[in-house]
Order: C-alpha cells, then structure tokens, then sequence
C-alpha cells in the first residue's frame, strides 16, 4: 500500500507552482474547487509525480477562510519543530535521477544539501511554503541487524548515535551561476 496524496495549504499557489511544476517537475492535473468547513472557499490542486495517476501531493488556495492572516504554512514552524524535522522525500530510482534533480534545482536558483546517509543518498531544498522537500535514493538493503537496532531504539531513553553519513555537500546556487559564467 502507499499514500494516495499529500495535501497542504499554500502562501502563494502561484509559487508554489512554479516550484513543483516548472522546476521540479511533477505535472498539475486537477483541481477541486469547494466550499471550506469553517468558512470561505478552496481550490485544491493535485501534481501528479512522475505519470503515476495514483501518487499526488496536493495543495489548497484558501480564499476567505477566517483568520488568514494568522496561517502558517511551514510545517515546522507551525508546529514549533526544529528546521526539516517534517519534510517530504520523493523517490528516484538511480544515481543518475538524482544527480538531474540536484541540477534542476540549482539550476532555478535553489541552494541543495546532499547526504549520503550510508544506506540511502538524499538531496534537500525548500519549497515556497518553507517546507523542507527531499528526493532520495535507496542504496542499501535492510537486514535482520538493521530491524533488531530499530526495535531496540523504541525503548531507548539516551541517544545512541547511528554512523554518520558517508558524505556531506552544499551545492550552492551562487556557486553554479559563476561556474557558468566562467564557462560562458
């Protein structure tokens, strides 16, 4: 079984758009328009991923709705959460995907944090919302040892650090726009 859509608020649809349509490529194909329980109106975009008519993430443009100017659209912030505690990952399927995305995003002037986290590689920028969006490949298998550790980390009360990451890297915007001028 996997999730059907993700859906939440945005500050400006319009960005938000650009965002995950023109820049990170998932393609808006409905949207739904209704009445919001508590007052004022909604119109509910969904961005189909990759083609697949079962896998979503969606948002709302609020119009109306009581108390506006007091919404917060990062997810963290809201919730008083550290930075990137609730973000959302989106798979690749090769290096070579990844590596694409890691591009695209630089390329339309986003900063991106890349880690290898020993058993699965990730990129990380933000959306226009704030929010903390990550595309990661797996790269490793699990085995009997890596569940046994899990389990066993349900019950800890004291930080047992797992390895840290195989690699850390900052892929600054700025940085790529002088490596193409230099280029040019």
């Amino acid at each position: 079984m996997s999730y059907h859509h993700l859906a939440m608020a945005a500050r400006d649809m319009a960005a938000i758009h650009d965002f995950y349509e023109r820049i990170t490529g998932f393609e808006l194909v409905k949207v739904e328009i209704a009445p919001m329980m508590g007052g004022g109106w909604g119109k509910h975009f969904f961005y189909r991923m990759d083609g697949d008519d079962s896998s979503f993430i969606a948002f709302w443009e609020l119009n109306e709705v009581p108390n506006a100017d007091a919404h917060e659209f990062n997810l963290n912030k809201a919730a008083h959460m550290p930075p990137g505690t609730n973000h959302f990952a989106f798979a690749v399927h090769s290096a070579e995907a990844l590596d694409a995305r890691r591009d695209q995003w630089n390329a339309a002037g986003l900063d991106v944090l890349e880690i290898d986290h020993n058993w699965c590689r990730s990129i990380y920028t933000r959306d226009p919302n704030g929010n903390m969006v990550e595309f990661c490949l797996t790269t490793g298998t699990f085995t009997e040892a890596d569940r046994a550790r899990a389990l066993a980390a349900l019950d800890e009360r004291t930080m047992n650090p797992s390895p840290p990451p195989a690699s850390m890297r900052q892929w600054l915007a700025k940085d790529r726009a002088q490596k193409e001028t230099q280029s040019a």
